[in-house]
């Protein structure tokens, strides 16, 4: 069986800058395929490897695939994914084409009965799920006993059972990156480290406790939460760092937590002395960060350089409607200074655009970010993903206003508030940017800080003009 897993054509979410990840997704998939089951795998990196629809034809052609499978990480891409299954089928009606994630999840059923195209849809954690699949397609095995799948039958779509999620990540085999070594070097992200560094990701847990109405992450994983050991995190990065000269190292997980694991995790990279030059980002909450502060210099200590963190919206009406706890102000800002003050760059996000939303209750937003200083502010409109319980909302209430699922990458406004129309948030949102990232004091005092990261991102910012970029979209 000859199994093609495909990075799609696509383009970069600019507001990050000049940015190529390696496709972990399908990288995961393709070592736990490979460990389980015997199949000839390839993967096409078309971002890496500078593969536009016709020359990714070409590869497909070449490699003559039984299955392909692209990746769908997030609903923005969502019409490359499509665009490759039809690519795949125009070459070869025979190949069975399967596609996941969070977005295909989410709308199974819509996409099998609107893309004839796709032929399989798996929903949720996909490994062992995959594995099951490939076993059924090679042997012709009815596919009605392979749990956690959607597919068509005829013209009936059909939904198996939901499938377990593994217990024990830690018996994952290490992602494929042996697939894509030749373009490693090529895997960078300017606005955190510059082209110079070698960009790598690591999953170390997956799920959420918490249960936002705007997130589909926890109800993709069923509101568990599921860690690898430190020593397994540490081995990830040691292997990535040994093997193929990674040295910037991005933490997917939704929220990573500072607790104990990542105590131990710090200790493991000390002791490893894996690479001095080795740096890495993650996710966390303010409030983890308060808690935890005397695990900051740590943090620092085992190359943590970045941060970034959720804020609050000012608005009490919009924290119920989003289901969060109201941290407090107060606490915001002692997150934000701790990370100032370990050396630890702070990227705040913050959202606008929800239904209760005016000029006035953004502006106490623009005020908030304003006073709480993170080093970089990431502003974004509230999007109705699918998968989400405001996407039901939305979608229930005709709210949403953009069905293009291109614009769904959380910087073109969907929906209008009560107050605001759809393009007044689009202004609202650029007015955000130019209002932080035109302070002259602040751009002075990143362009000439003593902390080598912050000047040189501010450097990147100056040079790349995003602030134009934003103001094209309306």
């Amino acid at each position: 069986m000859k199994v093609l897993f495909v990075e799609p054509p696509k383009d970069p979410w600019f507001v990050m800058g000049e940015y190529i990840p390696p496709p972990f997704g399908i990288l995961a998939l393709a070592s736990y395929l490979e460990a389980n089951r015997e199949a000839d795998i390839d993967v096409v990196d078309c971002q890496a490897e500078r593969l536009d629809w016709k020359a990714l034809e070409k590869r497909i052609e070449s490699f003559e695939p039984n299955i392909v499978a692209p990746s769908g990480l997030a609903t923005c891409n969502a019409y490359a994914v499509i665009r490759t299954a039809e690519l795949a089928k125009k070459i070869d009606p025979s190949t069975t084409t399967i596609v996941g994630g969070q977005h295909f999840t989410a709308l199974a059923d819509e996409s099998l009965e609107t893309y004839k195209d796709i032929d399989v849809v798996i929903r949720g954690e996909g490994e062992q799920t995959l594995v099951e699949l490939v076993e059924a397609l090679e042997e012709r095995k009815n596919l009605s006993r392979v749990k956690g799948i959607s597919f068509r039958q005829g013209e009936r779509v059909l939904h198996n059972p939901d499938r377990p999620l593994i217990k024990d990540l830690n018996t994952l085999p290490l992602p494929a990156y042996h697939y894509v070594k030749e373009h490693m070097k090529t895997y960078y992200f300017s606005l955190m480290t510059g082209k110079d560094s070698s960009f790598a990701i690591i999953e170390g847990s997956r799920g959420c406790p918490h249960n936002c109405t705007y997130c589909s992450q926890w109800r993709f994983w069923r509101q568990q939460n599921r860690a690898k050991s430190p020593k397994r995190i540490a081995d990830e990065f040691e292997h990535l760092n040994r093997e193929y000269g990674s040295n910037f190292i991005w933490l997917t997980d939704d929220n990573f937590g500072l607790g104990s694991m990542t105590s131990s995790l710090c200790e493991e990279l000390v002791k490893r002395r894996i690479d001095e030059e080795l740096a890495w980002f993650i996710q966390a909450r303010c409030d983890d960060i308060v808690r935890s502060k005397a695990l900051l210099p740590k943090l620092r200590e085992a190359g943590n350089i970045w941060m970034l963190v959720g804020f609050d919206h000012p608005n009490p009406e919009t924290m119920k409607s989003f289901r969060r706890k109201n941290l407090g102000k107060a606490k915001a800002k002692e997150a934000v200074d701790l990370l100032k003050k370990n050396e630890i760059l702070c990227q705040g996000t913050f959202v606008i655009g929800e239904r209760n939303d005016s000029h006035e209750t953004i502006q106490a937003v623009r005020d908030f970010a304003d006073w709480l200083d993170p080093d970089l502010a990431t502003f974004m409109t509230l999007t109705p993903f699918p998968g989400t319980e405001i996407y039901e909302t939305a979608k229930q209430n005709g709210w949403i206003e953009d069905t293009n699922w291109s614009n769904y990458d959380m910087i073109h406004a969907i929906m209008p508030t009560k107050y605001l129309t759809r393009e007044e948030v689009q202004q609202e949102l650029h007015k955000c940017y130019r209002t932080f990232f035109g302070s002259w004091k602040r751009r002075h005092r990143g362009l000439f800080s003593e902390n080598t990261i912050i000047r040189r991102t501010y450097q990147y910012l100056a040079r790349k003009a995003i602030l134009t970029g934003l103001r094209s979209l309306f």
